[in-house]
């Protein structure tokens, strides 16, 4: 597909400053497509993206940078877990639930073209029997995991009612270079850096579906690219379900003198969830994760040694 016009419109990517939003504008970028970055602080990618300041709730300026027009909308801005936020109910609500009404305004007001919302296997809490498909009942067992559903009612409204072209993307346990929320593997990959012992007192038996930013970002680029969205939900993730006991003997084959300790029971901030489909997503969007665990894993460690030696010069 040839993006390459001059008179395209830009794509407006929320969060851009974030974990998933960075490297979808640098993927847009690589495509040589015209971006509209914005997140809560301003700054400048790699790739030479202004990402510029603006809050989701700050409704005159969302309308004042969109003022020139715009393609679609991915919308990933919001708090990013269920570990963010959690003695703030009132903030999780305003940025994650309200911030997502006010951008499927914008976008019904400037009619894009397409609208993609950032969700999370969160919205569905504690899941049945797989494989878990997207029209299973969603039982959010977090604040986080509710906000993540309201938006996802929100964002179906908004296409049933007015037209807008849009879809939610659940994409599950995200990592890989630029994560700087609580992550798992990282705390094992920096503690084995360290020559420090990792020692946790759950998570031997406990499953989690990791999907690598990459391929996070392929989700959320397939569902903006679609020519028809034939579902309003769709799961993304990594194709496979691991306990924390199997990612800590990936990292064992990488670094062999790393001492992990875990002990059994469930992550006291995240929900026991059975395999997710993501045959809509291969049927409907064409997307097929690329990046295995232990790859993925061992290419996380190298950024992690880059960076820390970057920033110990």
């Amino acid at each position: 597909m040839n993006h390459n016009r001059s008179s395209e419109k830009p794509i407006l990517v929320t969060g851009a400053g974030g974990l998933v939003g960075r490297q979808l504008v640098r993927r847009l970028s690589e495509q040589q497509r015209s971006v509209l970055a914005i997140d809560r602080f301003s700054s400048v990618t790699e790739e030479g993206v202004e990402i510029q300041e603006c809050d989701l709730g700050d409704v005159h300026r969302l309308h004042a940078i969109a003022q020139q027009g715009i393609d679609s909308v991915v919308h990933c801005g919001a708090y990013s877990g269920p570990m963010v936020a959690r003695d703030a109910p009132y903030s999780m609500v305003q940025v994650n639930i309200v911030g997502t009404a006010n951008m499927l305004e914008l976008a019904r007001i400037h009619t894009a073209r397409r609208f993609v919302y950032c969700s999370s296997t969160s919205a569905y809490g504690v899941t049945g029997l797989p494989p878990v498909m997207e029209d299973s009942v969603l039982r959010p067992a977090s604040l986080y995991g509710a906000s993540k559903v309201a938006s996802e009612y929100i964002t179906t409204a908004y296409a049933n009612q007015y037209g807008l072209s849009a879809a939610s993307i659940r994409l599950s346990w995200v990592y890989g270079p630029g994560r700087t929320t609580p992550c798992v593997i990282r705390t094992m990959i920096e503690d084995a850096l360290a020559k420090r012992p990792t020692r946790m007192p759950f998570g031997s038996d406990f499953p989690r579906q990791f999907i690598h930013v990459d391929d996070a970002v392929d989700g959320l680029v397939k569902a903006l690219d679609a020519p028809t969205l034939p579902r309003p939900t769709y799961n993304v993730t990594g194709g496979t379900r691991t306990t924390l006991e199997q990612v800590a003997a990936l990292v064992r084959a990488v670094f062999t003198d790393a001492v992990i300790e875990l002990q059994p029971g469930p992550d006291p901030v995240d929900e026991f969830q059975e395999k997710f489909s993501i045959e809509a997503a291969r049927r409907d969007l064409g997307y097929e994760p690329k990046i295995a665990l232990e790859q993925g894993l061992r290419s996380y460690a190298t950024w992690i040694a880059m960076a820390q030696r970057k920033d110990s010069c």
